[in-house]
């Protein structure tokens, strides 16, 4: 003999939703919302700025795909590199070392060292007409802690990249 007992109700995910912001578990499912609220915003696609990379490009493709930790906050640093034959190298999301080398003002003794490791090319504005003697601009991604350092370098050394 079966003993009696109340019919089953199936129903779908919305009754199970309603369920349980009535029994007072609420707070579970409004954070859930929120993570899932933040989770879009935060988006999927390629950073800002990113330029479209050719169809046979994958390493283009692959650095497109990277994105930056939500606990790492970049900045953009524009950086005056001393040569600019060597900026001409360079494209939208290469990664480089910043190597900072002491000026002729400083009378060269120090040793070259690395300012910044891995900053990602964002942009590589145009020539502004300033020469060759003066190097070219390029726009790095970097922490806030490494742009301070590399505004520092950029004041006192020559500064040159290296491609990783």
């Amino acid at each position: 003999m079966v003993p009696p007992f109340e019919p089953l109700r199936v129903h779908g995910p919305r009754l199970r939703l309603r369920r349980a912001l009535r029994r007072g578990r609420w707070a579970p499912a409004t954070v859930l919302a929120l993570v899932a609220a933040a989770l879009a915003v935060a988006g999927g696609g390629p950073p800002p700025g990113a330029a479209a990379a050719p169809p046979g490009d994958r390493a283009a493709a692959g650095a497109a795909r990277v994105r930056p930790s939500v606990a790492v906050r970049l900045v953009s640093a524009p950086v005056r590199i001393a040569d600019a034959a060597t900026v001409r190298l360079l494209r939208p999301g290469d990664r480089v070392d910043v190597i900072a080398a002491p000026g002729p003002p400083l009378g060269g003794d120090g040793a070259a060292r690395v300012v910044a490791a891995g900053a990602r090319v964002a942009e590589i504005p145009r020539p502004d007409g300033t020469g060759a003697d003066h190097g070219a601009l390029v726009v790095l991604s970097v922490p806030r802690a490494t742009a301070t350092v590399l505004a520092g370098a950029g004041v006192t050394s020559q500064l040159a990249v290296a491609l990783c």
